[in-house]
């Protein structure tokens, strides 16, 4: 099948992935963009888990400050290259971070960070709440509960704010798709006054 440059050039504008991708995956989808938007954002993802193995220790703290000077929020973001780290994408990627934090206060960066006591203690607040009702209904009310906790408290699992049909996850992995490297958000820290 014979695919149009017209169609390429729109599916990279939309996907930011390379040109001989968008050109496999029109082919490989017959033409359907939306299985080859599918078919590039699994290449995407397949691109970052072989990215992980290496290191990233370029890259940049993005700030950003709350009209009115409220609040304020630091990010670090890190790379592989400094060439990365001047790209727009990163540093735009690195603001949006930061608009996240501050619109939606996450306390913990990954699901791993949040502690056992913590969740401990949350399971027996929910517990207590469904003691009632039968085991199947306990079950999936507590899986429902720990996922709500992870949307409001954990970055990662939060859904992005430009973009709330992903998570900040899956963002992040479509950009460091879209860039070539690996990306890794190493912390973050959000201030408001007369807060603790």
């Amino acid at each position: 099948m014979k695919i149009d440059i017209a169609t390429i050039k729109e599916l990279r504008e939309e996907t930011g992935m390379g040109v001989m991708d968008c050109k496999k995956a029109l082919e490989e989808a017959g033409g359907d963009r939306e299985k080859a938007k599918a078919f590039l954002k699994q290449r995407g993802a397949e691109i970052v888990a072989k990215k992980n193995l290496r290191t990233a220790k370029e890259g940049l703290i993005a700030s950003y400050v709350h009209t009115g000077g409220k609040i304020g929020v630091l990010v670090e973001v890190n790379c592989e290259t400094d060439f990365v780290a001047r790209n727009e994408t990163f540093q735009n990627f690195a603001k949006n971070i930061c608009l996240q934090v501050a619109a939606t206060n996450p306390t913990y960066l990954k699901v791993e960070d949040v502690p056992e006591p913590i969740l401990a203690e949350q399971r027996k607040w929910w517990e207590e709440e469904v003691k009632d009702k039968s085991p199947s209904e306990r079950e999936k009310f507590l899986a429902e509960r720990l996922d709500n906790f992870y949307r409001e408290n954990v970055l990662f699992q939060q859904p992005f704010i430009r973009e709330p049909q992903k998570t900040v996850q899956e963002y992040l992995q479509e950009v460091a798709a879209r860039i070539g490297e690996k990306i890794v958000i190493r912390r973050f820290v959000r201030l408001e006054l007369g807060g603790e």
